[in-house]
């Protein structure tokens, strides 16, 4: 029988520590959180490996989804500043996984899915381990989830083509938003700061994920 507990441990130690995240809070999150419930029997024994774990097939126009490379979404959270008292909203939350580390962090977790199979795995889950600070929503992804907003902190669990202004405005005035912005060959992961009706951006680091749906930039056609 694989020895999970031990696996979180050689993940946090060769994967997270060495990618220069610092935050106790979410080492101890990551150690804390079983990784391998938020993924189908067939696919635990490469839970704890160091790459994306695809859990649907690739769409004809998009890619597939499924758990991000562990030391690309520890960083992804570290990046995002997440302090305990704030109100986050997950977009693209997959199978619950980023949001149960989110919930470790926050005060309350938003966790938004648009895909209904993902949506029903991530609340049983979550309710199974007790994380009552995070509640999943289904909705279009890019139209995040104004309702409980503005929020602290927007963390997408994926790579983006471009932000909707929609989704920008739903931060607090010195909210932090974060994504991987650009192409499957070259991203980077990327901070947004809400400055009143302005917004700073920079770039943190090289990162790969795959695209979220609804965050592709329009495409134009030359007549």
């Amino acid at each position: 029988m694989a020895d999970f507990g031990q696996q979180r441990t050689n993940m946090v130690e060769s994967q997270i520590r060495p990618s220069d995240v610092t935050d106790r809070r979410i080492i101890r999150a990551m150690l804390e959180v079983p990784r391998e419930q938020f993924v189908p029997t067939s696919l635990k024994p490469i839970a704890y490996m160091d790459q994306q774990i695809a859990l649907s097939k690739a769409p004809a126009a998009g890619e597939a989804r499924g758990l991000l490379e562990p030391r690309v979404l520890a960083k992804l959270v570290q990046l995002a500043e997440i302090g305990n008292s704030d109100v986050v909203l997950d977009v693209g939350c997959g199978p619950g996984y980023s949001a149960a580390l989110l919930g470790r962090l926050a005060e309350t977790v938003v966790a938004l899915e648009a895909d209904a199979e993902l949506v029903e795995t991530a609340g049983a889950v979550l309710a199974d381990l007790g994380l009552d600070n995070v509640a999943v929503v289904s909705g279009a992804l890019e139209a995040g989830y104004p309702n409980e907003g503005p929020y602290d902190a927007i963390f997408i669990g994926g790579r983006v083509e471009e932000i909707p202004a929609e989704l920008l405005d739903q931060l607090k005035d010195g909210g932090r938003l974060v994504a991987v912005r650009g192409t499957p060959v070259h991203a980077r992961a990327l901070i947004w700061r809400r400055i009143g009706a302005n917004f700073d951006v920079q770039e943190a680091f090289e990162a790969a994920a795959p695209l979220l749906p609804g965050f592709s930039k329009a495409r134009s056609f030359a007549l």
